[in-house]
C-alpha cells in the first residue's frame, strides 16, 4: 500500500471509527446540554425551480491528517481566522430540485455507511418537505464516494425505486473496476463501496452515464471535471435567465481552500487535477458571480466566491431568509 492509499484507508477510518463522548456513570446530576442530530432543510427560487437543500448530517473531520500539501500550523491558522478549530464538522449537503413533474436529487448523501449517528439523515430531511422516496425521478451523482452515493440503496436494494441515476462515464467505468485499486493504489474500500451503492442500480438498469458538456435533462448540463475521481462532475441547472452550478467535492473547507486553493485532501484521485479545476475554476466563478452549491461546505451549502488577489478567495453563502413571497418582494 502506498502512501496516499493508506492516508486514504486512514481518512475513511476516521469517518466511520470516530470516538465518541464518555459519560459520567449515574452521577444523579443533570445531563449537560449537547447537540441533536436532526433532519434540516432550505429552499430558494431558481426561476420556475424550487431548489431545496437538504442535510444528510454532518462528519467530524480531523484536517492534521485529511489536508496534504500543507502543514498543521498552517491549517491552524486559516481555520482561526474563522474562529474554528481542528477538528471541524463537514456537512453532508444532498440538494432536492422541484421542476414541473420531476423531482431531482443532486447525490444522496452516506445513507448507513458511515454508522449510526454520522449523515444517514436524507430521508427524514426529505419527509420534511412532503417527498417519499419513490417520488424522485432522477439522481444526479457529483461523484462516486461513499458520502455522494450511500443513498442511493437500503438494505441492498435501489432506495429510490423510480429514479434514473446520471453519473460521469469515467467514474462508472473506473470505480467498478476493481483492478483499478491495485493499479492505481487508490483504497479498495472505494471500489468495494461503489459495488455495493451504484453497482446494484448499473445492475438494475438504473443507471445512464455521460459526457462532457452533455444535456442530462431539460436545462441540466454536465461537465466533467477530473481531478478528485475521474469522473467529477459539474452541472448547471438553468432557467428564466437564472442559473446554479452544483460543484461536488472541488472544494472541502471553505476556510482553508478558498484562501490556499492548492490545499489538496487525501480523497482526491489525482491532487494535481483536483487543484489545478479549482484554480481555473474559481476564478471564472468569481468573474460571472455564478451562484454554486456545494456537499460539504457548511449547510446549505450556496453562495458566491470572490477573488481577494494573489490567488486567494472567500465564500459568501446566500442570504437567509424564512419569509414567503417572490424572490426580491418587499414587505408593504
Amino acid at each position: 500500500m502506498n502512501r496516499r492509499s493508506l492516508l486514504a484507508a486512514m481518512a475513511l477510518s476516521l469517518l466511520v471509527g470516530a470516538a465518541m463522548p464518555a459519560f459520567a456513570e449515574n452521577s444523579g446530576t443533570q445531563a449537560s446540554a449537547s447537540y441533536a442530530q436532526a433532519a434540516d432543510s432550505y429552499s430558494f427560487p431558481l426561476g420556475d425551480i424550487e431548489i431545496i437543500a437538504l442535510s444528510d448530517g454532518t462528519v467530524p473531520q480531523d484536517l492534521h491528517k485529511l489536508l496534504t500539501r500543507t502543514s498543521p500550523s498552517e491549517v491552524d491558522a486559516l481555520l482561526d481566522r474563522s474562529f474554528l478549530a481542528n477538528p471541524v464538522e463537514a456537512s453532508i449537503n444532498v440538494y432536492l430540485l422541484r421542476d414541473g413533474e420531476r423531482r431531482i436529487l443532486v447525490d444522496t448523501g452516506s445513507g448507513s455507511l458511515f454508522g449510526p449517528g454520522f449523515g444517514g439523515k436524507l430521508r427524514d430531511s426529505l419527509a420534511s418537505v412532503g417527498v417519499k422516496p419513490e417520488d424522485i425521478t432522477d439522481i444526479l451523482i457529483t461523484h462516486i464516494h461513499t458520502d455522494h452515493t450511500g443513498g442511493l440503496v437500503d438494505s441492498g436494494k435501489p432506495a429510490f425505486a423510480n429514479a434514473t441515476v446520471h453519473v460521469g462515464a469515467p467514474d462508472l467505468d473506473f470505480f467498478l473496476t476493481p483492478a483499478n485499486a491495485q493499479r492505481t493504489g487508490y483504497d479498495r474500500r472505494y471500489f468495494d463501496e461503489a459495488e455495493k451503492t451504484i453497482g446494484v442500480l448499473a445492475k438494475a438498469g438504473k443507471v445512464k452515464t455521460f459526457a462532457e458538456n452533455e444535456t442530462i435533462l431539460p436545462g441540466i448540463v454536465g461537465n466533467l471535471h477530473p481531478g478528485h475521481t475521474p469522473g467529477s462532475a459539474f452541472f448547471t441547472v438553468s432557467n428564466k435567465g437564472q442559473s446554479i452550478v452544483f460543484v461536488g467535492d472541488t472544494i472541502h473547507v471553505e476556510s482553508v481552500q478558498f484562501p490556499k486553493p492548492t490545499i489538496t485532501i487525501v480523497y482526491d484521485v489525482d491532487p494535481d487535477q483536483a487543484a489545478a479545476v479549482r484554480e481555473k475554476m474559481f476564478p471564472s466563478f468569481a468573474d460571472t458571480r455564478q451562484l454554486i452549491a456545494a456537499p460539504h461546505l457548511q449547510f446549505p451549502g450556496v453562495g458566491h466566491i470572490r477573488a481577494e488577489g494573489n490567488g486567494s478567495y472567500s465564500w459568501h453563502p446566500v442570504e437567509y431568509r424564512n419569509r414567503g413571497g417572490a424572490a426580491g418582494q418587499q414587505s408593504d
